[in-house]
């Protein structure tokens, strides 16, 4: 018996899109780590073997399927501060710092498991989600951090960051503490509803940026 078409695809949408679309409200309901092939196929309303019809393996869907659930995310978060320099600088890198945080926690239940399957975090770092979860912004193909360079390169040629400043290691500094912040929490399990953010996490990060180390 030939395989079944999906029983309903919403209005001009692809039987991909539609298989993307399904998988991605299943990861957002209950995580990537154990998705079936029969699981996405039962929700989409076709036959197990549709899916290897459009996609190379299970990988690839789950990997695109979480893409999609970060953009979904990105696109629910407050609008970050284009490049153009305009605009007070602390706001912006505040904006950034918030977002970084926000974005971590709002994706973390999806990436929980995931370690035991590097075929899927693989396929998801082709597609562009690079090596860190904050990798995935649509800014650009660079991520978060990329956006922030150029963010901060604007506010050079605006004059309100030092010529001298190396805005790729500054935005490097930002992106990586809100890594550290929230990505160990993958090895330890620990739900994102009971992970909490340092008081003053923000202010602190964005005034060491402000005003460096070094005396004087």
């Amino acid at each position: 018996m030939s395989p079944r078409k999906a029983a309903a695809v919403p209005g001009s949408e692809s039987l991909p899109a539609h298989l993307i679309a399904t998988a991605e409200r299943l990861i957002a309901r209950h995580g990537a780590a154990g998705l079936t092939v029969r699981a996405i196929a039962k929700e989409a309303g076709v036959a197990d073997g549709v899916l290897y019809n459009h996609f190379a393996d299970k990988e690839e869907l789950i990997a695109r399927a979480l893409l999609a659930h970060v953009r979904t995310v990105e696109r629910g978060l407050p609008a970050l501060p284009d490049g153009s320099g305009e605009g007070d600088l602390e706001t912006g890198l505040r904006a950034y710092v918030d977002y970084g945080v926000a974005l971590h926690l709002a994706i973390l239940p999806a990436f929980a498991g995931l370690l035991a399957q590097p075929g899927v975090l693989a396929r998801f770092a082709e597609l562009g989600g690079g090596p860190g979860l904050l990798q995935t912004h649509a800014e650009g193909p660079d991520g978060l951090r990329g956006a922030l360079t150029r963010y901060l390169r604007a506010g050079q040629a605006a004059g309100k960051v030092a010529a001298r400043a190396d805005a790729e290691a500054a935005a490097t500094m930002v992106v990586g503490a809100c890594h550290e912040l929230i990505l160990p929490h993958l090895f330890t399990g620990t739900p994102a509803g009971e992970i909490r953010v340092p008081p003053g996490f923000t202010d602190r990060l964005v005034a060491t940026c402000l005003s460096g180390i070094a005396p004087g």
